[in-house]
């Protein structure tokens, strides 16, 4: 079965003139719209393509991958707009419509939104901004440590809302941030608990001791590279020690415990020391 809107892995059947079809077999032909292969490819070899439907209604497919696939939530870039609505760049030479009725509010040319693509009633793909209706607040299929997909939304008084796995809203906590974020940023993640509510609370750490006894040893590397000396200890703010080891300032301080109380290192108040 072909899945429109997503990528397809189709072979190459049949060449007439400059039309190239692809076949997977169960589901017809359908036209390669690039009119050419990619660069060492031929008759019977298999091409990822994306699949969709063409302005007269025949399956069509490219080689070119686009920003955002059907079911995906994405941030885009409105580049213009006419009477059907806006349409957003996509990555593809034909751009994305947001018909007026997916509209939350009014779109202007040159602002980016985040929108869901959908196949709508003759399975073209379009876009809505109206994201809610499709992503669930709370779940109980995410554990605790589970690593995610995020897509940063909206600031809030509490903190700052992601969008997991195109499906789910979650929380990101200040105390969590060691780093700048933007919206439509894409970054992994890890489920750090799912509350009473079953709501869902993120962080950007992989959660667990594990990844203290690897942090060991990239301390360990650094004081080796140093001299021996490290201006970091655990009085050094948050943002520095992300900055050098792309963890939180709880996971440092027990690596930097653990290193101590098997004398490997010594503490005082300009860093930490190689015994």
């Amino acid at each position: 079965m072909i899945n429109i809107g997503k990528i397809n892995k189709l072979n190459v059947v049949k060449q007439q003139g400059a039309d190239i079809y692809l076949d997977n077999g169960i589901s017809g032909k359908v036209l390669l719209a690039d009119k050419r292969l990619p660069a060492n490819y031929g008759m019977g070899d298999t091409l990822d393509v994306f699949v969709y439907v063409d302005v007269d209604g025949h399956l069509a497919a490219t080689a070119k991958v686009p920003l955002a696939q059907v079911d995906d939530i994405a941030w885009l870039k409105v580049v213009s707009i006419n009477y059907t609505g806006a349409f957003l760049d996509w990555g593809l030479p034909k751009n994305l419509l947001v018909p007026f009725g997916e509209q939350h509010h009014e779109m202007v040319v040159g602002e980016y939104y985040l929108v869901k693509l959908f196949l709508d009633d003759q399975n073209r793909i379009a876009a809505t901004t109206k994201i809610n209706r499709f992503i669930e607040e709370s779940s109980v299929y995410f554990k605790a440590g589970q690593k995610v997909s995020l897509l940063i939304a909206d600031k809030t008084d509490l903190g700052i809302k992601a969008i997991i796995n195109h499906t789910h809203w979650g929380m990101l906590y200040p105390n969590e941030l060691f780093q700048p974020v933007s919206k439509g940023q894409k970054l992994d993640g890890y489920i750090k608990q799912i509350r009473e509510d079953y709501k869902i609370d993120l962080t950007l750490h992989e959660p667990g001791y594990g990844k203290v006894g690897l942090l060991t040893d990239r301390i360990l590397a650094q004081l080796q590279a140093h001299d021996g000396v490290l201006l970091l200890g655990d009085k050094s703010p948050p943002e520095v020690i992300y900055a050098t080891f792309g963890v939180s300032k709880k996971v440092f301080k027990q690596a930097i415990g653990a290193l101590y109380k098997d004398h490997k290192i010594t503490l005082d108040k300009t860093g930490i020391k190689l015994v």
